[in-house]
């Protein structure tokens, strides 16, 4: 008898859900992450008394109740609505394209207005079918917010032209045609009140958990302790990169702790202009109207992907996706791992649908081997 029944591979909120299901029901669970800490992109450090993230602004937003009332049985959720603003040459433009965008970069007022002047420059632009991610948010916002607030932003994000990456990359891009700055439309939205590290501790309470263990450099050791293995790892480094490496961005943090109470005044303020290397600062401490009298700001560097960095978001081109189906293939024939989460999936999840998507995957799973 092996000593537990599934090991999980990965901290994060795919392999912290799937545990903490299992565990509810009886099953011994070991959850191991190559990290020295658990928790994944979500973990937060505490400065001066501010959560930072120390991965990037996670914001949790959801229309799906069940996942809402899921994750606030666990740590309740505060009242944080993200309200993203955008710098250009010298002027601040509201985030996302909403009525007082249009009236910062147009002084107009009139919804009828902004739509007229917006399909004039699509009809201008001559686009009827949407090639590529330029001729897409041309399509949908006109060529001045695109060249303004767009263009700059997304190059340096991707790190190729707009007219390489393709389309489907901004094909939500939301446009309002109301004086709303709410980023995201869904019914709910927050931050865990002290930090995602809590939901994170609660989640995998009463699991055993073990930092700083690689399962690929010590795979024949972990593969023997349990009847199945839940993997959320790189995909391809599962396969030893046989069919060849998948593509990502990476990203470099600048961090700084001010003696100031306030530096910017909002959370997250984007830079979209060429010429600034990074693409956004983060105020950590507006995540939780934090009254501190220091703040903590991180700037944020996009950066191609090279082994050994975090891989944050994965290049859903045509030659990586074409890759990714041979890894799937691969994945697909497997009777007792289950591959899921980000980079097993490789695919950019927000984290309502990372978690909606462990709770269904482990109910199947649970199913099939744990019957009655």
């Amino acid at each position: 008898m092996r000593p537990y029944d599934v090991l999980i591979v990965g901290s994060g909120l795919y392999g912290s859900v799937f545990a903490q299901a299992l565990h509810r029901i009886g099953k011994r669970c070991l959850v191991i992450d190559r990290r020295s800490h658990a928790g994944g992109n979500i973990y937060c450090t505490n400065k001066e008394g501010i959560d930072v993230h120390s991965y990037g602004p996670h914001i949790f937003h959801t229309s799906d109740k069940d996942t809402w009332d899921f994750v606030n049985s666990f740590v309740p959720f505060n009242h944080y609505v993200h309200a993203p603003l955008s710098v250009s040459g010298d002027r601040v433009y509201n985030l996302p394209f909403n009525m007082n965008t249009f009236y910062q970069l147009w002084g107009l007022r009139d919804p009828a207005q902004v739509k007229e002047k917006i399909a004039e420059q699509v009809r201008q632009a001559g686009i009827t079918r949407p090639q590529n991610l330029e001729e897409q948010a041309i399509s949908l916002v006109g060529t001045d917010i695109y060249e303004t607030l767009i263009k700059g932003y997304t190059e340096k994000q991707w790190g190729r032209s707009c007219r390489e990456l393709p389309a489907f990359i901004i094909k939500r891009l939301p446009v309002r045609f109301t004086f709303d700055n709410n980023y995201f439309d869904d019914c709910y939205q927050g931050i865990p009140i002290g930090g995602y590290n809590r939901l994170s501790e609660a989640l995998l309470r009463g699991i055993e958990v073990q930092l700083n263990r690689d399962f690929l450099q010590e795979r024949d050791y972990f593969e023997g302790l349990a009847d199945h293995i839940v993997y959320t790892g790189p995909i391809d480094a599962f396969y030893g990169y046989r069919f060849g490496p998948l593509a990502y961005r990476s990203l470099r943090f600048e961090e700084e702790l001010l003696p100031i109470e306030n530096y910017q005044g909002n959370t997250q303020i984007n830079y979209a202009d060429a010429a600034v290397p990074f693409t956004r600062i983060i105020e950590h401490k507006h995540f939780a109207f934090g009254k501190q009298p220091q703040t903590v700001i991180t700037r944020e560097y996009p950066q191609t992907w090279q082994p050994g960095m975090e891989p944050y978001y994965p290049v859903n081109d045509a030659h990586n996706n074409k890759l990714f189906t041979q890894y799937r293939d691969l994945a697909d024939q497997e009777s007792h791992i289950v591959f899921g989460g980000r980079l097993a999936d490789y695919k950019y999840y927000d984290m309502h649908q990372v978690i909606a998507s462990a709770r269904v995957r482990v109910r199947q799973f649970i199913e099939t081997f744990y019957a009655i």
